[in-house]
């Protein structure tokens, strides 16, 4: 569906079966990747067709005027890559450190279980005044999507909106974002 097309599905329908199918198909991991970490794997949810286009067309949903959709290593990639074929626009994938050739904008962040880096190119895309949905798949501590939205705006590129999958609310993650909306399709 191009971005131009009006969308006519229910929000709240098209988030509770996107939400029933995060809860049916996740797997938790206790322990995964350190000790005291509990790890979602999504992997069931998108490899189930119908799973995965109800969390695209939910995505999809939270900025349809989106020039850019951009997903962050490495889950977000594919969210990124089939909510953009859903919009009709371009996707950039929010890279960890080391894996961009030069030149490079670049934001260090801490996570739940030790500190990273996020990459975006510096040049060869125009970033500057284009709106980017901003997607990933777990919002836990918040510091890989703040850092990941500093990487665009450092850019000159605005927020229309971030969306993940899981939303970790215990973690306190949701408070370390910008005041571009935020959507979770299920909040722990």
């Amino acid at each position: 569906m191009s971005k131009h097309e009006a969308r006519d599905d229910n929000a709240g329908e098209r988030t509770a079966k996107a939400a029933e199918a995060v809860q049916r198909l996740t797997r938790w991991h206790d322990d995964f990747p350190t000790p005291g970490v509990r790890f979602a794997d999504l992997t069931p949810v998108f490899a189930e067709a119908e799973g995965f286009r109800t969390v695209l067309d939910c995505f999809a949903a939270c900025a349809p005027d989106a020039d850019l959709v951009a997903g962050v290593d490495a889950r977000g990639f594919l969210l990124g890559a089939g909510v953009a074929a859903v919009l009709g626009t371009g996707v950039v994938a929010v890279r960890k450190a080391g894996k961009l050739p030069p030149p490079v904008i670049s934001r260090e962040y801490t996570l739940e279980y030790g500190s990273a880096a996020l990459e975006i190119p510096a040049d060869g895309i125009e970033l500057k005044g284009r709106r980017v949905l901003l997607l990933d798949d777990v919002l836990a501590t918040g510091g890989t999507l703040a850092a990941a939205a500093e990487l665009f705006v450092a850019a000159g590129a605005e927020i229309a909106a971030a969306a993940v999958v899981l939303e970790l609310g215990f973690l306190k993650g949701r408070a370390r974002q910008g005041d571009y909306p935020l959507t979770s399709i299920v909040q722990l």
